[in-house]
């Protein structure tokens, strides 16, 4: 296989409640190369709400992206402006979630329906973060959209406010009569349109995402775009994203499953006691054995300690314990 350029893109999907900071510092020790992408967060509760705990992240994290939610063009540059002041690499707008939450606050996927007023947040976030890239994710479309041809129009629209990259899921939303869940699984996948835009806009970056489940099939799924992004295959089995850096023709971040686990107790010690979010990294930890021999202890031995009144940190050695002493079945 031949080694990919510097600039292809392969990154792990913004996802809510998962990637957090110490989701996104757990996949740094497995990838130096891919991209990492913090939760959606909506601009209003960055301008208004507790923007440190919100925006900070660990240096290690670069390349890291943040997500923004609104449609709000004043509040989306204020909000980039805010985010790039922390140093993010890349920030991005969310035009695919088809939460009714989401639908209500007029953003997300039902956005798709107004590519003349993306067009106008893209602006107002360049304006707002000059030196940052700005970047769009979206849908095939929404609902009864012809998509053939509304998805060409909504990346011409935006492309000519200045938008170069594109991220793609390749599926509709259906904001009406499926769930967010559903969502994610029951419009049908369409790779083959996502390749078509790429064709009908050859200077812009376009990269796919929806059901790439390893770094190999994504590689094929992205054949002739600029790059892919997993979601929940590299959530739930996190151990696939050593296979992003050889892809670059570099050595593989890591290459044992209890070196990661030790690494992670000791920044669980470093940060536990002032940050009492570090217990989620336990559930980002379930799959770091998918696979692999004794992966159902590992996962029974960390959430029987998150019911159990030790630190996360204590629980993270409990569970090394038992795979590395041939307790595990």
């Amino acid at each position: 296989m031949s080694v990919l350029p510097t600039d292809y893109h392969i990154s792990v999907a913004p996802m809510m409640d998962w990637t957090d900071r110490h989701c996104r510092f757990f996949h740094r020790q497995l990838s130096q190369r891919v991209r990492l992408y913090t939760e959606m967060v909506v601009a209003d509760a960055i301008i208004h709400g507790p923007t440190e705990r919100l925006l900070a992240f660990d240096a290690v994290e670069h390349p890291v992206a943040l997500q923004l939610g609104g449609s709000d063009p004043e509040k989306l540059r204020i909000a980039s402006e805010m985010g790039a002041s922390f140093g993010y690499d890349e920030i991005n707008l969310n035009i695919g979630c088809p939460s009714d939450r989401v639908q209500s606050g007029r953003f997300g996927a039902c956005l798709m329906a107004e590519p003349d007023l993306v067009a106008d947040c893209f602006t107002a976030m360049g304006e707002g973060a000059r030196e940052t890239e700005i970047t769009i994710k979206c849908r095939l479309g929404i609902d009864d959209q012809e998509i053939a041809k509304t998805l060409p129009h909504f990346i011409e629209t935006v492309a000519k406010a200045g938008c170069e990259t594109f991220i793609v899921h390749a599926r509709k939303a259906w904001l009406q009569g499926l769930s967010p869940k559903e969502n994610r699984t029951v419009p049908p996948i369409d790779y083959d349109l996502v390749a078509q835009m790429k064709a009908d806009f050859p200077d812009l970056s376009i990269i796919v995402n929806g059901q790439i489940e390893t770094v190999a099939h994504g590689l094929t799924v992205a054949d002739g775009l600029d790059g892919f992004m997993m979601g929940r295959a590299a959530y739930n089995d996190p151990w696939s994203l050593t296979a992003v850096d050889p892809a670059f023709g570099d050595g593989p971040a890591a290459i044992d499953r209890h070196q990661i686990a030790e690494i992670m107790v000791r920044y669980l010690e470093r940060v536990q006691a002032s940050d009492r979010s570090a217990k989620s990294l336990i559930r980002h930890m379930m799959g770091l054995y998918s696979g692999q021999p004794g992966a159902r202890t590992w996962r029974r031995t960390l959430s029987e300690g998150l019911s159990a009144k030790m630190t996360p940190s204590e629980v993270l050695v409990a569970g090394l314990g038992v795979m590395t002493t041939g307790q595990a079945a």
